[in-house]
């Protein structure tokens, strides 16, 4: 086993050390839960629901520990609170919608009524998960979840560089023994990650682009399903005649929230050349009423970041925009003190696409600004990108702006709000445009499907053919 070191991004030191699970070590656990994975699909729905909702239970007790190891890893707390909130939210979720959402009734044939059938889903052996640091719970049973409720086992990879929280919530499960070996999380890097790709039955990763075609070329080779959420660029487009003010707001919470490490987050705004000015300013107004979190409880709205690594390629793309003739209004360049790594809320100015800062993902509080002169000019621009996750259009009310929202290549369009996607979870689905992802929605009660495969049992309750049937001179009778 190899001993890996962790930075805490409130200090910059490496205070916390795991040890990482090799490929045969992945290999054991993943065969462990496959052999539970039988008795967790044949118990049923109820029985399932039983063990999450119990589960759920126990987050709630454990969850101080959970939280107090999530905002070390993160370096942020209220969000480490809702990310556990969330958590018990979709299990209840999940678990109420499934008797639902995985009924077979026996149904009739129409054009063959002696015929019965029913279609049974089939669970996937083990689901392996690979989720990143951005939101280290949440993103680690968002789609594990649903894979159990549908009768799956998962492995789950989290990020190694946020994994202080594993062993808090090991306890949680631990007090649910119907869990044992149906719910796994081994601890690694990319080695340890490969591992779980190829064993397990289908994956699901949320990530970088990348890596995330690297995943999707391993899948296909071991011919499993891959279901990837990947990166965004998410755009906001404030149209003529759009309250200035409300649309400002809705941008810089996105743009903003978890310093801006948020694949939906919105990382380009394309502002109509009538209200640019009075938009640029009141970015500038709203966003220089923030400051930082510098110890928790302490009022401040937004902590340092979580990997270190992503001030450089921030301060990269700022570089390489002011190069090419951008301006910063606000904020700049990070900044790291007492080991952490600060990047203030930003506005930039004056930018164009042949800037990093306008097609690369930035996944921090950085908000350029475009001016356009026509609604033909910002879909043009707007669409122009690899990207397809997300995104918002402002406009003078919901008819305009939803009008304009049906021409943005993304799978879930905000109409005179950021965000709106989130509120949806049970009720509606999306999928990602383009490179930001595949496989499916992960929203809405429907995405425990996706961990499933269909068997069509029919019985025929009548006669069976003759074999006269098959001759070359019976009739023929085509099909309705």
């Amino acid at each position: 086993m190899t001993s890996m070191a962790v930075r805490n991004p409130r200090t910059g030191e490496q205070d916390y050390r795991f040890e990482a699970a090799s490929a045969e070590q992945v290999r054991e656990v993943v065969g462990a839960a496959r052999r539970a994975q039988r008795t967790w699909a044949a118990g049923g729905i109820e029985h399932r629901n039983r063990a999450l909702l119990a589960w759920a239970d126990q987050l709630e007790k454990h969850g101080a520990d959970i939280v107090d190891a999530l905002s070390v890893d993160t370096g942020r707390q209220r969000i480490s609170h809702e990310e556990l909130g969330a958590i018990v939210h979709f299990l209840h979720g999940f678990c109420a919608a499934a008797p639902d959402v995985l009924a077979t009734p026996f149904r009739k044939l129409p054009d063959h009524p002696d015929v019965v059938f029913k279609v049974t889903y089939v669970p996937y052996g083990v689901v392996g998960v690979i989720s990143p640091w951005n939101f280290p719970l949440v993103l680690s049973f968002i789609d594990a979840i649903p894979a159990l409720v549908a009768g799956a086992a998962v492995v789950i990879k989290p990020s190694e560089v946020t994994p202080r929280f594993v062993e808090p919530l090991r306890r949680s499960l631990a007090a649910v023994p119907e869990l044992a070996g149906i719910v796994n999380l081994v601890q690694g890097g990319a080695e340890t990650g490969q591992a779980v790709v190829a064993a397990s039955d289908a994956v699901v990763f949320t990530g970088s682009v990348p890596t995330g075609r690297k995943i999707a070329v391993a899948a296909a080779q071991a011919f499993i399903p891959a279901f990837l959420e990947l990166g965004g660029k998410d755009a906001a487009v404030v149209l003529a005649g759009s309250d200035v003010a409300r649309a400002a707001t809705s941008i810089l919470r996105s743009a903003l929230y978890n310093s801006g490490q948020v694949c939906y987050a919105i990382e380009r705004v394309y502002a109509h050349a009538s209200l640019y000015d009075a938009l640029v300013a009141e970015l500038v107004s709203q966003a220089s009423t923030l400051r930082r979190s510098v110890a928790a409880g302490d009022g401040g709205h937004y902590g340092p970041m979580i990997f270190d690594r992503q001030g450089a390629i921030i301060d990269a793309q700022l570089d390489d925009a002011v190069a090419k003739g951008a301006k910063i209004v606000l904020g700049g360049n990070s900044e790291v003190r007492d080991g952490a790594v600060w990047v203030d809320p930003t506005i930039v100015t004056e930018v164009d696409h042949s800037m990093t800062l306008m097609t690369e993902e930035t996944f921090g509080p950085v908000v350029p600004v475009m001016r356009f002169t026509d609604d033909d000019e910002a879909e043009r621009l707007m669409n122009d990108s690899i990207f397809g996750l997300s995104g918002a259009v402002f406009g003078p009310d919901t008819h305009t702006a939803g009008d304009f929202a049906t021409r943005m290549e993304a799978g879930g369009v905000s109409i005179n709000d950021t965000e709106l996607p989130r509120v949806m979870m049970f009720d509606g689905e999306k999928t990602a445009f383009k490179q930001s992802g595949m496989g499916g929605s992960r929203y809405g009660a429907t995405s425990i499907m996706r961990y499933v495969r269909k068997r069509a049992l029919l019985a025929n309750e009548g006669a069976v053919p003759p074999l006269d049937k098959l001759s070359e001179t019976a009739e023929y009778a085509p099909a309705h």
